[in-house]
């Protein structure tokens, strides 16, 4: 009996961890090229702007972005230790104004980093109204270039709500060719 009840938990174990390791396992991306291209604007007037132009090169603001990193770290600090003088106060909320004011300072000052909003449209010409369409054609059309990563991670601090699997999930759901 005690035997089985060893194998029963070491095989409940041995389950959890799988399950816990697929969880972590980033979701493999379908390739760029089986990816129809969201309607882009081929200007600056929509909400959410390409980090490349049509050129194919970085847009100025994006050499700029990619240096507020640190930005961001720095507000999700701020912001942290914003909620944790809320938690002393009412603990569930802490927590939750804490995480939103760090998102939000950190973007804020990725945003200040990469020379401010205006300068950001100013310098884009390139932009969607959805931010999963602009995730799919950033990955669909610029995925192969040389300075996509940075150019990801710059757009992610200025768009966080685009970080925590939203990129991902609006690829793997992009109507295929």
């Amino acid at each position: 009996m005690k035997q089985t009840l060893k194998i029963s938990a070491y095989c409940l174990v041995l389950v959890a961890g799988l399950l816990i390791l697929s969880g972590c396992a980033r979701p493999k991306l379908p390739p760029p090229s089986q990816l129809m291209l969201p309607g882009a604007l081929m200007d600056n007037s929509g909400l959410f702007l390409c980090p490349f132009t049509q050129d194919d090169v970085l847009a100025e603001w994006t050499d700029n972005a990619i240096n507020a990193k640190l930005g961001s770290a720095i507000g999700s600090t701020a912001g942290t230790l914003a909620g944790q003088q809320v938690l002393e106060q009412a603990p569930i909320v802490g927590g939750v104004v804490g995480s939103y004011l760090g998102i939000e300072a950190g973007r804020l000052i990725a945003l200040e980093a990469a020379g401010g909003e205006e300068f950001i449209r100013e310098t884009s010409d390139i932009s969607f109204n959805m931010i999963d369409d602009l995730a799919v054609y950033l990955y669909a059309r610029f995925s192969h270039l040389e300075h996509y990563p940075e150019a990801l991670s710059a757009l992610l601090e200025i768009y966080p709500n685009l970080k925590e699997g939203r990129f991902e999930k609006a690829i793997m759901n992009a109507p295929r060719l």
